[in-house]
């Protein structure tokens, strides 16, 4: 059959719906504002999948409340989701698709640092603003990137400070290996050094390592007084299970971790937490009419059974704090944007934070919990008053910072971690 003869079969009735339906939908599309687009780039996948899906899930939750409210500055957001497997190397390429090829006006994700200084050139050469949720090790700054998370002198050191107080001043130092715990664990060192306590061994493993007996076993030998825990990932399901076939129990050697909240404590087992202890901003269990409203909302979204906890709050309260920004000066362009956070004050689900106009990082609370037999946490102790972060310690020269962060992206090839398995 020629093409001529083909043209004049007849349009059967599927055919013109179709054509009716797509002109319909050009004309909604045409008669309304256009969108503007949201990217949410976390783990859907891999090791780190069961700490990052419920940050994303936070901040979604966020786009889905200012849409009911009538959208942003007249407009309504299309969520636009990317998945960076746990995987740095991904995490770049997605945060670039989601600027080349999705056109998306910011960014909301990453949870290793890793995974953000890949994507820290790709938003710095875009001028697209990436919101990073997760407390880190400091020696940055950047002009495209807002840290809702804490630096280390508003977690680590005010934590370890209670804990040598309360436990003893030896301290064994495990962590996956990667440029967080490594960098942490030279800030921890220095401070150290200066208020008299010691860092008598440290362990590192990989990345997704689910081989934890010989850390355990280095750290049992040791005797520290208490724990920093900094690894990631479930490789804390491993470890912990370790400690408890050794019969290793919180009363006999307390561990204090950085990277394990509530939602961690569903994966790797209520029960095998119990007593230990986290240090963060924000816990699920903070007594406020303002966080009992965030609880119930994320409840109601995801399931009664689901919890909130500090990468989460902040997942959630930086889609809100940029919200708030882009309102009040009516445009999602990036300079204005980044001129107006700067110094803002914004009530979240934790209480008041503050963004540094220095260095647009935020000032934040720390707070310390004890692990409950239901996964919740007990608060037993809270700063007087939030903390101004200071991302790179005065102990060493910013000069001297850099150096030991291009020392380890040498030691891995040029990456910001070991090898994951």
């Amino acid at each position: 059959m020629s093409i001529a003869s083909k043209s004049r079969q007849p349009i059967s009735v599927k055919q013109v719906l179709t054509v009716l339906l797509t002109c319909a939908c050009l004309v909604s599309c045409d008669a309304g504002p256009e969108p503007i687009r949201v990217g949410i780039l976390h783990s859907f996948s891999g090791t780190l999948a069961s700490s990052e899906k419920a940050v994303a899930e936070a901040s979604m939750l966020a786009v889905e409340e200012l849409n009911a409210a009538g959208g942003l500055i007249g407009r309504p957001l299309e969520i636009v989701v990317a998945d960076g497997q746990s995987d740095p190397k991904v995490f770049a390429t997605e945060a670039k698709r989601l600027i080349d090829d999705e056109g998306v006006a910011v960014i909301f994700g990453c949870w290793t640092s890793a995974s953000r200084k890949e994507v820290r050139p790709v938003v710095e050469s875009n001028d697209i603003l990436l919101f990073y949720p997760v407390q880190y090790e400091g020696l940055e700054s950047s002009l495209t990137i807002v840290y809702t998370g804490s630096t280390p002198n508003q977690q680590i050191l005010p934590a370890v400070d209670w804990a040598v107080e309360q436990f003893g001043s030896r301290l064994f130092v495990i962590g996956s290996d990667y440029v967080f715990p490594r960098a942490a664990a030279a800030v921890l060192a220095d401070h150290l050094a200066a208020v008299g306590g010691e860092i008598i061994g440290e362990a590192f493993v990989p990345l997704g390592s689910m081989e934890a007996d010989d850390l355990v076993d280095a750290m049992l030998e040791a005797r520290p007084d208490v724990v920093v825990n900094l690894i990631n990932g479930d490789t804390n399901t491993a470890f912990f299970s370790s400690l408890e076939e050794r019969g290793a129990s919180a009363s006999k050697l307390p561990i204090l971790s950085f990277s394990i909240a509530e939602e961690e404590a569903r994966s790797i087992g209520t029960g095998l937490l119990a007593g230990h202890y986290a240090a963060w901003s924000y816990f699920q269990s903070i007594p406020s009419d303002a966080n009992a409203a965030f609880v119930a909302a994320y409840r109601d979204r995801y399931g009664s059974d689901r919890v909130t906890d500090d990468p989460i709050e902040a997942g959630y309260f930086g889609v809100r704090l940029w919200a708030q920004t882009v309102e009040s000066i009516g445009t999602v362009e990036t300079a204005s944007v980044r001129a107006r956070v700067r110094g803002l004050e914004f009530s979240a689900p934790g209480g008041p934070i503050l963004v540094d106009p220095q260095n647009l990082h935020t000032w934040k609370t720390c707070r310390i919990g004890r692990f409950l037999e239901n996964g919740q946490v007990e608060i037993v102790w809270v700063s007087e008053r939030p903390i101004a972060p200071r991302p790179y310690p005065a102990s060493r020269k910013k000069s001297d910072w850099e150096r030991l962060l291009n020392e380890l992206r040498d030691r891995w090839g040029g990456g910001w971690s070991a090898a994951v398995q």
